[in-house]
């Protein structure tokens, strides 16, 4: 039996395949325990060995979204639960008091996160447009300045960063945070979204051109839609970064407009820290970039390999 050259043999096939799922299994392993984590109680939470079999209960998330307060047996009776949540509060002789700062925090993470990531790609895109398309001075130069900001660790920038915010009143706001993001991510923008605009054919814009249209309508209606999916990929990475980063966030924020990522590690239990607490924080956190990133999957996939092929 003879097989192509250019196709892989049955047993490579078969090779290949375990050592995918192999690796998807070790890297989803740390995701799912994370799952399971906040469907524990304290106790299995901290146990050791680690318990994987246990009853399910929804303590961690109810701790998670509530604040609670320990009362005498007398005021408990006195005031018993009406709600699932104040169930599982006075199993453990609490009773909730109000809502916590989660839902805040998370809140101010969609803001600063999908705001800096819409101003990341629209100015990203101008500014590659403009690098693909005009003749600009020192181009080169130019773009490995604009890259080089990348490879500054975010501590050798802090202390000037937490000076200069709070010299213009930014500290702790929801604008300060985004035009951070915005200023970091955009490096990382304009060099992807250069090459993504590079492969696309000039005499598309020129067709238009003469057809009529201005370089802004020839820019809005040929190009940017030839550079969707690379649009796409950019947006996904630079949502990623917002959404994760934790050094500016504890540096430059404290109340008004801190993100989830510095908040869920303070979250503190009876007894010491919350483990399925934190964990349904970090369960709901990831839930986001998830959703965009399945939602631009097609996109992602097809900017990844974008201009791999020439014709």
């Amino acid at each position: 039996m003879s097989y192509s050259i250019t196709d892989p043999s049955p047993r490579t096939k078969w090779f290949a395949g375990t050592l995918v799922i192999l690796y998807a299994l070790i890297t989803l392993m740390p995701l799912l325990w994370i799952i399971t984590t906040g469907f524990k109680s304290q106790s299995e939470a901290i146990a050791y060995p680690p318990s994987v079999l246990f009853e399910p209960t929804l303590e961690g998330y109810v701790n998670l979204f509530t604040t609670q307060t320990r009362v005498s047996e007398a005021d408990l009776a006195a005031n018993p639960p009406e709600t699932f949540a104040e169930e599982i509060a006075a199993s453990k002789g609490m009773i909730i008091v109000g809502p916590s700062r989660f839902g805040e925090r998370f809140l101010n993470s969609v803001i600063i996160g999908f705001g800096s990531t819409f101003l990341s790609v629209v100015l990203g895109t101008l500014a590659a447009y403009a690098f693909s398309r005009y003749r600009v001075p020192l181009k080169d130069d130019l773009m490995f300045f604009i890259l080089s900001t990348r490879m500054m660790p975010p501590i050798a920038v802090a202390i000037p960063i937490f000076l200069m915010f709070r010299t213009l009143g930014l500290s702790d706001t929801h604008l300060g945070m985004i035009l951070l993001y915005t200023a970091v991510n955009l490096s990382l923008s304009v060099w992807l979204l250069k090459g993504f605009i590079d492969e696309i054919p000039r005499e598309y814009e020129e067709a238009a051109l003469i057809d009529g249209y201005t370089r802004f309508q020839a820019f809005y209606k040929v190009v940017l839609p030839q550079a969707a999916t690379g649009i796409a990929s950019t947006a996904i990475f630079c949502l990623i970064f917002s959404w994760n980063e934790y050094a500016f966030a504890v540096l430059l924020t404290s109340g008004n407009a801190q993100t989830a990522p510095p908040f869920i590690p303070t979250i503190i239990g009876v007894g010491g820290q919350d483990w399925p607490a934190v964990a349904a924080g970090a369960t709901i956190f990831l839930v986001p970039v998830m959703v965009f990133t399945i939602l631009l999957r097609k996109h992602l996939l097809r900017g990844i390999t974008f201009g791999a092929v020439r014709k």
